[in-house]
């Protein structure tokens, strides 16, 4: 019960998340009315897939100065779960867009950055499936990995910001929820999610990264 004080936490975090993102109050706000609860989930998925991403960043540098398996397992496994989130900001942010400016995708040069960021880290799983030597594959994987996440930033924080143009909140000269949210009842939700989503995605990388060594110690023996 010890080690598993954080699980039981985030389980308690997302039930919290959950029950009163879609319940709860929300300030009145134009145009994006009832979908502004939507910042609940697309949002926090984005800021807990780039923690996740930092996460495996350290494991990949700590890879090419131990040598260790177990640092490349972790670095991978974070790197899969936030392509799983991309996946889902993607979907959950398309549904937002489809409501509030009438198309799924528009042309917002915020999401262009945001989709070849992600297709960096799409080529980065089919690096590492190209490999057969398991050294070589974590090394060139490792290697990749602390330029890919450099190229990410730069993609999803610096050039955002310098565009003119955008048509999300805080981006192209559009104001930011903190000016609709002057109670702060969002951020009541908002930053437990964050939290909760980095939690899990951890969570199913630790659950994935036990499954290998099972696996591991099945084919030794």
């Amino acid at each position: 019960m010890k080690k598993s004080w954080w699980k039981v936490l985030t389980v308690i975090i997302l039930s919290y998340v959950f029950v009163w993102g879609f319940a709860g109050p929300i300030p009145a706000q134009p145009i994006l009315h009832e979908t502004a609860r939507n910042l609940y989930f697309h949002v926090p998925l984005w800021f807990g897939l780039i923690i996740l991403l930092f996460i495996s960043w350290i494991y990949s540098i700590k890879y090419l100065r131990s040598g260790k398996v177990e640092d490349d397992e972790i670095s991978a496994e974070l790197i899969n779960i936030s392509v799983l989130y991309s996946v889902l900001g993607f979907v959950t942010g398309a549904v937002w867009g489809k409501f509030t400016w009438g198309v799924a995708i528009p042309q917002d040069p915020k999401i262009q950055y945001v989709a070849v960021a992600m297709l960096i880290y799409f080529a980065y799983l089919v690096l590492r499936s190209s490999f057969e030597d398991d050294q070589r594959r974590a090394r060139v994987a490792a290697v990749y990995n602390i330029f890919a996440f450099v190229l990410f930033n730069i993609l999803i924080v610096v050039l955002p910001r310098i565009v003119n143009f955008s048509l999300h909140p805080g981006n192209g000269g559009n104001p930011g929820f903190k000016i609709y949210d002057s109670d702060h009842i969002m951020k009541l939700v908002f930053y437990p999610a964050v939290i909760g989503y980095t939690l899990l995605g951890f969570w199913i990388a630790t659950l994935r990264i036990r499954m290998k060594k099972i696996e591991r110690i099945i084919a030794e023996n």
